[in-house]
């Protein structure tokens, strides 16, 4: 009987331990009213993944998450090279300050893609690039629909990448989309993915990979997809990354008086009897 006890004794102890090897995501709360785009992701054995990262102004609350979590970054992905997103990297790569990352996933645009914005923004992104084509202790991979790969246990697959050919909103429409999962919970990333680029998607051989637990509304919950990109792929839960002037269309006369799509996209979501949602602006969240 002694033996029996014991055998189930250790038996709940291996399923508690296996319950929880899983990983910790945290979606950081937007720092001075910004959009940034900002998630940290450890490992059950501690290491550090990030998406994107947010803008530039949000550097030292994204630089005090990670040295707080050890310093060192295993795997940073980029979904676009726009300063919402990749504004803090960026500085991190000019001004280590003791960070270490070992390795950042990307896609990277072509000349005539990188044309269609600004100037200012045009020579923004070529710096940037400028900085991972002279990096010597980091491996810089360039994605591609239907790469995989695994960090410690979780996996990550490339369903969306640069669309070249889309011109029109052509950052955004090129937004690198990224699954994630584990045998436990899983998350899509959509960057900031425009019309064409979701239209794209949906007709593509990757749409059947579109379900997650989790999922990362385009564009901060703004100007993105359409309803029925939304109403195709299978999930429960929604992450804004999004500031609270835009998350409830109020640009200083009140909810919804803005220009903004927000609070429509809000309704698309009631629509799809989505009842978890977690939002940016009201705080850090973690989800385990």
């Amino acid at each position: 009987m002694k033996k029996i006890i014991l055998l189930l004794t250790a038996l709940c102890i291996a399923l508690g331990c296996e319950a929880k090897k899983t990983f910790t995501l945290w979606q950081l709360e937007s720092q001075v009213n910004t959009i940034g785009n900002s998630y940290v992701i450890r490992t059950h054995n501690g290491k550090i993944i990030v998406m994107d990262g947010g803008e530039e102004r949000e550097k030292n609350y994204l630089r005090g998450f990670i040295d707080a979590l050890g310093g060192e970054v295993a795997a940073w992905f980029v979904s676009h090279p726009h300063n919402d997103h990749m504004g803090t990297l960026k500085d991190l790569l000019e001004k280590p300050s003791g960070i270490k990352i070992n390795k950042i996933y990307h896609s990277r645009f072509t000349e005539a893609l990188i044309d269609t914005e600004e100037k200012k923004w045009a020579d923004y992104t070529r710096t940037f690039y400028s900085l991972l084509d002279n990096l010597k202790q980091t491996e810089v991979i360039d994605c591609h629909c239907g790469d995989e790969f695994e960090i410690d246990g979780i996996k990550f697959k490339i369903l969306g990448e640069k669309n070249p050919e889309i011109l029109g909103n052509g950052y955004n429409n090129s937004s690198m989309v990224i699954k994630m999962w584990d045998k436990h919970k899983s998350f899509i990333f959509l960057g900031d993915l425009g019309v064409e680029g979701g239209d794209k998607l949906l007709k593509s051989e990757y749409a059947k990979d579109l379900e997650c637990d989790y999922l990362q509304l385009a564009h901060h919950g703004n100007w993105a997809v359409k309803k029925n990109f939304y109403e195709k792929v299978k999930f429960r839960a929604a992450l804004w990354p999004s500031p609270s002037w835009l998350y409830n269309n109020d640009t200083g006369n009140g909810f919804n008086t803005g220009h903004f799509e927000s609070v429509i996209v809000r309704g698309w979501m009631e629509e799809l009897g989505i009842k978890e949602h977690y939002v940016s602006c009201e705080g850090l969240v973690k989800i385990e």
